[in-house]
């Protein structure tokens, strides 16, 4: 059996199996792993990874960790199986040119596209926690590990907490690079500013941190990076994205991705990951992964409001509220519409209720695509493919840790993680997660329900394990992050406009999305609501400079 690097458009990622007598070598201990425990060796692996074994006697295993924050592609050609960490090194490998239509859509749907599948006809995308194994000709594609929730019934929160925080110390402690080099992003939320305060607790230095500013009103949130860096100390940097910036570094963004991606805040992320590059850092430690550990998300709270309605007994349900609300003449009358509206989405079952609001369906399938492009894909498969997941999920869970375990695969797998992995290899860094340690996930999995949600209390264990630890300023604000002001910048600055409609226009002219509709988009709705109708704009425009790049000659047939 022979263990070996990922091919070379990136290194062997870190991540060993951890049992007694495993080998010191991470390669090694893959392969005496393997030998003993077969294919669900990876669920014995705690961290970031992805491995490639060679078989005896032939065949491959792949498998990446439980957050995928190390990426694999993999094909079958020719009775073998072909890996690559990115997508389009893979198709230009194996001289694969066909774009997938419906990736396409998946892509205008999700913003991102899910794994399995990749924008590559042919080719495919480990999910997070799976394993590909093939062998004698076959391939089999299973997740390695699921999640097991076992909820402590009588915690006692002064052990949790210690635990919580013993946790927190050495995850971000195992995560220094040995130079010294090991800065951190600092957006000012409470993951973030965790990350800075421990990053200086284990170097014993002030904590070198980089957030970004927009001077765009209700969107810059540099004073509470200012407040999270001055109670630790922290070597702090700060860099304002101008338009002229997402101009200049839009088509390197959207092209360095091997696939489109739909992310905004992708570009400050790159910003000020290059800022810290610049600066000499080799590393940064970033702190996703606390909202969907700990219950974080504001929909967790509004879909437990929802959830109220299925626990109404039947009877009541269809004899009064439904007859009350829910018919042409009093779900009319102004005191009445909120309740009808509630009941509405609260009969949408999930997890498709959680895409109520999805943009292409507000702004509707046939005005925004054109007649060729959809008769190309199947417009229910994203929904499939969520419905797919919700299923695989824990049954016998609570709501928020089904819900949990969901952003698990779609806002951390699939979005959150490679805007980061992304954006930081571009700009010269490598980045650490260490919100998302396995010890950590681990120890979230016996929390009780109550801890995370309380009431309506998002996070509750998380920031109250943190009191006197993280300022209160930043216990009590509201949940942001790196958000672009692309919209309304869209609409004021003329380079950025241009660079916009020139790309939308080139979208209409492969057949994608009708030229009337781009039209409508840019003259009309953009100056609207410069915030919402911004987002479908930054989509499509990311999805044209993707194509520019890497299929320039890609049109929908007519």
């Amino acid at each position: 059996m022979q263990a070996h690097d990922l091919p070379p458009d990136t290194p062997f990622a870190s991540g060993a199996p951890r049992f007694a007598g495993a080998a010191p070598d991470p390669l090694a201990a893959w392969q005496q792993a393997y030998a003993t425990r077969g294919s669900r060796c990876a669920a014995d692996v705690g961290g970031e990874f992805a491995v490639a074994l060679d078989l005896p006697g032939g065949g491959s295993y792949l498998a990446v960790d439980r957050f995928a924050v190390h990426s694999l592609c993999y094909a079958v050609k020719d009775g073998q199986l072909h890996y690559a960490t990115r997508a389009d090194v893979l198709a230009r490998r194996l001289g694969i040119t066909e774009l997938s239509t419906q990736a396409i859509f998946d892509y205008l749907f999700h913003h991102c596209i899910p794994s399995p599948r990749t924008i590559y006809v042919g080719i495919h995308r480990l999910p997070a926690a799976h394993y590909a194994l093939f062998k004698d000709g076959q391939l089999t594609v299973a997740p390695y590990w699921t999640a097991q929730f076992t909820e402590q019934a009588s915690p006692d929160f002064d052990t949790l907490r210690d635990e919580f925080r013993g946790i927190l110390r050495a995850a971000v402690k195992e995560r220094l690079t040995g130079d010294g080099k090991t800065a951190c992003f600092l957006s000012g939320g409470t993951d973030s500013s965790t990350v800075a305060g421990l990053l200086g607790e284990a170097t014993g230095r002030a904590p070198a941190s980089y957030s970004i500013g927009f001077e765009a009103e209700g969107y810059d949130e540099m004073a509470y990076a200012r407040i999270a860096a001055k109670a630790f100390g922290a070597d702090h940097h700060e860099y304002y994205v101008t338009p002229a910036d997402l101009v200049k570094a839009i088509p390197d963004v959207a092209a360095h991705y091997d696939q489109p991606f739909g992310n905004s805040s992708a570009v400050p992320a790159f910003y000020c990951a290059r800022k810290a590059h610049d600066d000499g850092y080799t590393r940064m430690l970033a702190g996703d992964g606390g909202d969907e550990l700990f219950g974080g998300n504001t929909r967790y709270a509004k879909e437990r409001v929802f959830h109220v309605y299925s626990q109404i007994p039947s009877p009541l349900r269809a004899g009064v509220l439904n007859p009350l609300f829910m018919n042409p003449l009093t779900g009319n009358i102004p005191l009445l519409k909120k309740g009808t509206s509630y009941i509405r989405q609260a009969r949408v079952p999930m997890p498709d209720r959680m895409q109520s609001y999805n943009l292409l369906d507000r702004l509707g399938l046939r005005d925004v695509l054109t007649p060729q492009f959809l008769a190309a894909v199947d417009t229910d498969s994203p929904r499939q493919h969520q419905r797919a997941t919700w299923a695989a999920g824990p049954h016998d869970a609570s709501l928020v840790n089904q819900m949990l375990t969901f952003d698990w695969r779609y806002t951390l797998a699939e979005n959150d993680l490679p805007k980061v992995v992304g954006t930081t290899a571009l700009a010269g860094v490598d980045v650490s997660f260490p919100l998302l340690d396995t010890r950590l996930l681990d120890f979230s999995l016996k929390l009780p329900t109550s801890y995370k949600l309380k009431g309506l209390k998002l996070r509750w264990f998380f920031k109250e394990a943190l009191r006197g630890f993280l300022p209160d300023d930043i216990l009590t604000k509201k949940k942001h992050g790196f958000g672009l002001p692309f919209g309304p910048w869209a609409v004021k600055d003329a380079a950025l406009n241009a660079l916009a409609a020139d790309s939308l226009r080139g979208a209409a002219a492969r057949g994608i999305v009708r030229p009337e509709f781009v039209e409508n988009l840019l003259t009309k709705r953009l100056k609207e609501h410069a915030g919402y109708y911004g987002e479908m704009v930054w989509i499509l425009m990311m999805l044209e400079q993707w194509l520019r790049r890497h299929a320039p000659d890609y049109r929908i047939a007519a």
